[in-house]
């Protein structure tokens, strides 16, 4: 006996047909091509304009919240006619040069300039006043301020602070772009290696760029905490006394011995690059102005 009752049940085509639920078929148009490739591009654009990175913050400009004064002189006389012990201010033969007027940045370096500006006053028990300029490196900077027992040279001041300064990474931030920027020497000190053994020792040495370019060499090594105001002729006419300049011969000898460890190197490049003329600090102290907070577009 057969099953009619089967022969009537009707399958389901879904079960029929090996793909279900088919895809439907993407129609694209002329214009709907048109479109995307106009769109890609832009997307593309936003996408790579999201990623720019934000501009670069706009250089510091320190504000002037003090000024001081260094009149600088020439003794003629004062390696050939003196005692042992006579101070560079009683010269009787003094030519002088002319005066600089030197802003600083008391807001950025706060120590670093408390501490100059007492070296100019003489409230530190020691002063730059009487003091050789040390070193003139033509076409770059020269430096004055170095400790050391001989005469001519600064004594170790008693009443400075400590300058928490030096390890500060924000007073590392300007560059010596330019003459007549004023920095405290740290690659660049020289004072006395014996001074510099004391626990009371404090860095008052300090340079001043000539130009006429900058000097990229001291960035991030010396501490900027100033400019010229007033006397960049004054600069100018320091940076072109001759220093003495060892023949090529003779430094290629000191950079033997130098190698060799021969503490005699050391002493003989002391001398390199000193003024052939005794350029001293006849006089220095602060000016006191009615508006300390001088404009930050100043030189």
């Amino acid at each position: 006996m057969g099953c009619s009752a089967c022969s009537t049940i009707s399958t389901p085509s879904s079960f029929l047909s090996p793909h279900p639920n088919p895809t439907p078929k993407i129609h694209l148009t002329r214009r709907s091509l048109l479109f995307l490739s106009s769109a890609i591009p832009t997307t593309t654009l936003l996408l790579s304009s999201s990623a720019t990175p934000p501009p670069s913050p706009p250089p510091l400009q320190p504000t002037i919240t003090d000024r001081v004064f260094m009149d600088f002189s020439i003794c003629p006389t004062y390696f050939l006619n003196r005692t042992l012990g006579d101070e560079l201010s009683q010269c009787a033969a003094t030519e002088p040069i002319g005066r600089l007027v030197l802003g600083l940045y008391g807001n950025l370096v706060p120590l670093t300039v408390s501490n100059f500006k007492a070296m100019c006053t003489g409230s530190s028990g020691s002063t730059y006043k009487g003091t050789l300029v040390q070193k003139i490196f033509p076409g770059q900077f020269f430096v004055a301020g170095r400790q050391g027992r001989r005469d001519g040279e600064v004594k170790p001041p008693s009443e400075l602070v400590r300058n928490t300064d030096t390890v500060n990474s924000r007073a590392f931030v300007l560059g010596h772009s330019r003459p007549g920027i004023v920095s405290l020497c740290l690659s660049e000190n020289d004072d006395d290696d014996e001074i510099k053994l004391d626990p009371n020792y404090r860095n008052v040495e300090f340079l001043i760029t000539t130009g006429p370019g900058p000097c990229p060499e001291l960035d991030n090594k010396n501490i900027v905490f100033g400019t010229v105001l007033e006397g960049m002729d004054v600069v100018t006419a320091i940076a072109s006394i001759p220093t003495y300049r060892p023949a090529e011969r003779i430094r290629q000898y000191n950079d033997l011995a130098q190698f060799l460890g021969d503490e005699r190197a050391k002493t003989a490049r002391a001398i390199w690059n000193k003024p052939l003329e005794t350029l001293y600090i006849s006089d220095c102290g602060e000016l006191k102005v009615a508006k300390p907070a001088l404009s930050p577009t100043l030189p």
